[in-house]
């Protein structure tokens, strides 16, 4: 089942899947240093909007927050043993310069646009894609993408940059994602 909700600032989905945000730890070292090296400069967000991967909601203006390089296979494979070679990318992501309270729901955020499932196998590579173009595509992205037994991890990406917003894992013990 999937319910979805709109307001002015952003579209989640209920569904049974679990949207991950980039984990605790990988949050206080990209605070410090990003993921290609370079010093975290926070600023004052004075628009708000942002898509924020530490809570998954979007900025709120007068907001701490920074941009930073950021490798979630790289960071998947260290917990995993994968190798994902040249699948290994390294793009921007908006987080909270200070530490914050996480996620507030089990909802699939940013779910208002146009969206790319993309699929990666244990190894680390990617076994293929869908554009999801409605807030209620994306429990049947989802599904499809892990009745396929090789699918371990799948990145819900955006579609005009093809930045990371978060991923979501196989579930082993229920047969979900």
């Amino acid at each position: 089942m999937t319910t979805t909700t709109t307001t002015a600032a952003t579209t989640t989905t209920a569904t049974t899947h679990t949207a991950r945000p980039i984990a605790p730890r990988a949050l206080e070292e990209l605070r410090t240093t990003d993921d290609a090296g370079r010093p975290t400069t926070p600023f004052t967000d004075t628009e708000g909007g942002a898509p924020l991967r530490c809570c998954l909601r979007r900025s709120e203006p007068g907001e701490r927050i920074a941009l930073v390089s950021y490798a979630p296979l790289r960071r998947w494979a260290a917990e995993t043993a994968a190798a994902p070679g040249a699948y290994d990318e390294v793009g921007p992501v908006f987080i909270h310069a200070q530490p914050c309270d996480g996620p507030a729901g089990a909802s699939l955020p940013f779910t208002g646009a146009h969206r790319t499932v993309r699929r990666y196998s244990a190894q680390g590579h990617i076994l293929g894609g869908r554009l999801v173009g409605e807030p209620d595509g994306f429990e049947q992205a989802l599904t499809e993408a892990f009745d396929d037994p090789a699918v371990a991890l799948v990145h819900v990406r955006a579609v005009e940059y093809g930045c990371f917003l978060y991923e979501v894992r196989r579930d082993y013990g229920a047969g979900r994602g």
